[in-house]
């Protein structure tokens, strides 16, 4: 799959899935506009990579300021921008659906689909005036199936509602946008991770939830990398309005 040469506006680059989708397109010859608020973590690619492909905007990327203000330096460096990957995650203290209240929806709901929203604007918005754009976003694999509850048994886990309904509503908002500008060369699609393996999780919760799976289980952020390239490539280019699904067989 060829990216060399694309510009890519990486938003969340230093999070779990965006550090690596940042590496790897910065490997296949993409270049990118690094979006972060901790932008310490960005430094083992600053170091790795020519400076020539890359610029860092540090700030908060669910602001209509900062989106704006990487799309202008973004074009002033590199001339133009191909599209854009919302790796975005809020990581709010979620609840048990017995002790939500509204004040907590209002600190989990908005963070996650409102910035999406806006996000995309901004972004759509550029891509309008370009002539041409790609934007992929995040869900997840609880935005269309019912949590497995019993894969929580005996550990302090649980699946939020708050952030399936959050997520659902990403698979929505892509569809919505991949109608609403098909006739303007703005691809619009996003990508539904299973879980990805954190070291907290517990080996009973870890064998729990494989054998859901075909044979890896929980996976590592960098096997969504693929799907992401080549959503991101010229081979992807009559794909829109799909919520593409990677995760080892587990919503099936």
């Amino acid at each position: 799959m060829n990216i060399k040469g694309k510009v890519i506006y990486i938003a969340g680059a230093g999070g779990k899935i965006g550090f690596s989708v940042t590496k790897n397109v910065l490997a296949h010859g993409g270049k990118v506009i690094l979006g972060e608020i901790k932008t310490k973590k960005l430094t083992t690619i600053i170091n790795k990579f020519e400076k020539k492909n890359l610029i860092i905007v540090r700030g908060d990327h669910r602001k209509k300021k900062i989106i704006d203000k990487s799309i202008t330096l973004g074009i002033k460096k590199f001339k133009k921008i191909d599209g854009a990957v919302d790796c975005m995650y809020s990581n709010k203290k979620w609840k048990k659906f017995e002790n939500i209240n509204l004040d907590h929806l209002k600190k989990s709901l908005l963070p996650h689909i409102g910035s999406t929203i806006i996000f995309s604007q901004r972004l759509i918005k550029f891509f309008k005036k370009q002539g041409y754009g790609n934007l992929i976003l995040n869900s997840s694999v609880y935005g269309h199936k019912i949590p497995q509850f019993g894969i929580y048994k005996n550990s302090d886990l649980f699946n939020p509602i708050d952030y399936s309904a959050s997520k659902a509503a990403i698979q929505y908002i892509v569809k919505y946008l991949a109608k609403l500008y098909l006739k303007k060369k703005i691809k619009v699609n996003c990508v539904s991770p299973g879980g990805i393996y954190e070291k907290k999780f517990s080996k009973n919760f870890l064998k729990n939830y494989k054998k859901n799976t075909g044979s890896k289980g929980m996976l590592d952020a960098n096997d969504i990398n693929g799907t992401i390239l080549f959503l991101l490539s010229d081979e992807s280019k009559f794909i829109t309005g799909q919520n593409i699904v990677v995760d080892d067989g587990f919503s099936i």
